[in-house]
């Protein structure tokens, strides 16, 4: 339960991360640049946060196996 709460926190946070950073970016060249840059960094930041959870995960789990084996 608590992994899948944290993915879903790290997609949230690296969404809204994305979507500011693409909006600002698209800002620079036009309101219909803006709207689109905030769509796509939403998108590339949803991605991102999925992977990261993911790996983060892996090494929760590697760390819990060897403090097992010690």
């Amino acid at each position: 339960m608590g992994s899948r709460l944290k993915r879903i926190w790290n997609r949230a946070k690296y969404a809204a991360i994305g979507a500011a950073i693409g909006a600002g970016l698209g800002g620079l060249i036009s309101r219909n640049a803006a709207s689109t840059g905030a769509g796509l960094g939403a998108l590339i930041g949803a991605t991102a946060g999925e992977k990261r959870a993911d790996v983060g995960n892996l090494v929760d789990k590697v760390n819990k196996e060897r403090k097992g084996d010690a």
